[in-house]
């Protein structure tokens, strides 16, 4: 292969890159102790936030707001203002509803193969006319690309991402968190009972 085909395959891939990154948008959301719903045990600091309105999901993922898809995003801050490692790779996050119903939350991979309940044909045709099937909406980079995946958090350090609910959101629903411990000694943190209030 000749210098001048390496180069343009080098500059080809540069530029399909560049172009994929240039899509994606930066998402940063404030420390744990600026949110009104958080939650402080043993110096750790956990916020949650559930991101309803269209205003909010567009800071995150951009047109798709996955709640018109049922898919409720929780937005998660963690702060650990103590001089322990936290071990993260056990934590178990449920949405509890106020009737006190669990709801588990769905893996960000599979995320983008969720059915939410179709809206009725108003106008149907009666020819059968072949259509393209659409791509996902839901199948975006912003949804596994933003998730949370932390599995240790150092001390003075913070973590964030998006945890995803089949659900719609309920005013005086609870994110009840369990799972975590202290690296050095194994200790399990006291349980997280986050009260979730939307913040528009």
């Amino acid at each position: 292969m000749s210098r001048l085909a390496k180069s343009l395959i080098v500059s080809l891939t540069l530029f399909v890159a560049y172009g994929a990154q240039k899509g994606k948008t930066t998402f940063s959301p404030g420390p744990a102790s600026s949110y009104e719903n958080k939650v402080t045990i043993q110096k750790l600091t956990i916020a949650a936030v559930p991101y309803e309105s269209d205003a909010q999901t567009k800071t995150a993922f951009g047109k798709v707001n996955p709640n018109e898809y049922g898919v409720l995003p929780v937005l998660i801050v963690m702060q650990n203002d103590s001089d322990q490692v936290l071990r993260l790779d056990r934590m178990k996050i449920e949405y509890i509803l106020p009737n006190r119903e669990r709801v588990e939350p769905t893996p960000a991979k599979d995320v983008p193969y969720v059915r939410a309940p179709k809206r009725p044909n108003m106008t149907p045709n009666p020819l059968p006319i072949p259509r393209r099937s659409s791509k996902n909406p839901l199948q975006i980079y912003e949804i596994e690309g933003r998730a949370f995946t932390a599995k240790m958090l150092p001390p003075g350090e913070s973590a964030h991402g998006f945890v995803y609910f089949q659900t719609a959101h309920r005013n005086d629903s609870i994110l009840y968190i369990t799972g975590i411990y202290e690296a050095s000694t194994g200790n399990e943190l006291f349980y997280f009972e986050i009260p979730l209030k939307s913040e528009r």
